[in-house]
């Protein structure tokens, strides 16, 4: 994954640079309420403008469904994006048409321009052909920087890169190589956690994780599957009974490949799922039927711990336990802090992804001592399911 052409490679001076961005931030009453996603471009943006680039910013901002949706402009985020940068960013109201074409040939060396929401246009998500060779006339050279957006194969993530000279952005850059330093080519041994409500949403992650890590542990709702799939009564907890042949199926792969498959021993349990209810520690093997798992106990976070101690390279999707209700956060957030002091000590090489995730280690204040954390949700769930992203192919 990592045979990508690189924006380090190309001559930009003078060209016109067409750069997928991810600017699909949180905004409230027009005004931005969150800028990381802005900060992430900044890198890639003044790599250009400091070689003496044209730089022609694309990007999508919620779910307009191709029509145009004034609350859903994109003009909001010029002025934030300037005053990151320190110089001007222009915008045009436009994204193919007369007035982006014209604004972009009043462009200067150095400068930025951001055109309109690229879903006003309804052959941005259908990757028509004709709309992806209208994008193509902006620019002499395509930069994807949106990781994120990369699963989906849009005209401004795939097809436009049909069109001209293709090359991954230094954010994009920054993703896939701690991803493939993570799974594709990782110190052993590897350590996968997962984590979520449903098995039903991670069952082909599973099925890849179990061919390529060296241990696996499974929490959250969806150990109850596989804990049901292997005759443990756990009573009243969240559990997808129809996917107990599935789960078998998993569990026999993981066997199969010499993948050690951890599931919680203990648990944290309650007959309430609220907050601060009154819970029982307890063996999974002694839960009551009206009795549900909402947490790891600390049998199995010290059981996962040790297995992490032995890693050289921890991947984690997922909370392990209905972590956003007190008290049963408490397994996810220790075993956070185990992985960032392995990180932070340089025992380990620690990666982790998903919205959920994300929220978790913000919860135990530990997410600047990860290794990497991917922001990118659909995209860095796909790719860890082993699947080829649109966006990555059209820039080998």
């Amino acid at each position: 994954m990592t045979d990508i052409r690189r924006i380090q490679d190309a001559e930009v001076a003078g060209k016109r640079v067409l750069v997928r961005v991810d600017f699909n931030v949180p905004m409230k009453d027009g005004t931005v309420t969150d800028d990381t996603r802005l900060k992430a471009a900044l890198p890639t943006i003044e790599h250009l403008m400091q070689a003496g680039a044209r730089t022609v910013l694309l990007a999508h901002f919620g779910r307009p469904k191709g029509q145009r949706v004034a609350e859903m402009s994109l003009e909001p985020v010029a002025q934030p994006l300037a005053d990151l940068l320190g110089d001007p960013v222009d915008f045009v109201d436009d994204i193919t048409g007369a007035d982006a074409l014209e604004a972009v040939a009043d462009m200067s060396d150095g400068d930025v321009l951001l055109v309109q929401n690229t879903r006003f246009e309804a052959g941005e998500e259908k990757n028509d052909p004709a709309f992806a060779e209208a994008l193509a006339k902006l620019g002499d050279i395509y930069v994807n920087d949106a990781f994120s957006a990369a699963h989906r194969a849009h005209g401004s993530t795939e097809g436009v890169a049909q069109h001209l000279p293709a090359y991954a952005g230094l954010s994009m850059q920054r993703e896939i190589d701690h991803l493939v330093k993570a799974l594709e080519a990782p110190e052993r041994p590897v350590v996968a956690l997962v984590g979520g409500a449903k098995v039903s949403t991670k069952i082909e992650l599973l099925e890849n994780l179990v061919k390529k890590v060296d241990v696996l542990f499974v929490g959250g709702g969806m150990a109850n599957t596989l804990l049901h799939a292997k005759g443990v009564n756990i009573g009243a907890s969240l559990c997808e009974k129809d996917l107990a042949d599935t789960a078998k199926t998993i569990l026999a792969a993981a066997e199969a490949a010499g993948c050690q498959l951890i599931l919680p021993s203990d648990a944290l349990v309650a007959t309430e799922f609220k907050p601060h209810p009154e819970t029982r520690l307890t063996s999974v093997n002694d839960v009551a039927e009206d009795e549900m798992i909402l947490d790891c106990g600390p049998a199995t976070v010290t059981a996962l711990a040790v297995a992490m101690d032995g890693a050289k390279t921890v991947i984690w999707n997922g909370p392990l336990g209905a972590f956003e209700t007190p008290p049963f956060d408490t397994a996810t957030v220790t075993a956070a802090k185990h992985v960032a002091d392995l990180a932070r000590e340089g025992e380990i090489v620690a990666v982790a992804g998903g919205g959920d995730t994300v929220a978790a280690l913000n919860q135990a204040g530990v997410a600047d001592d990860f290794t990497f954390i991917s922001t990118a949700g659909g995209a860095f769930l796909e790719w860890m399911e082993g699947k080829a992203l649109p966006g990555v192919e059209a820039l080998r």
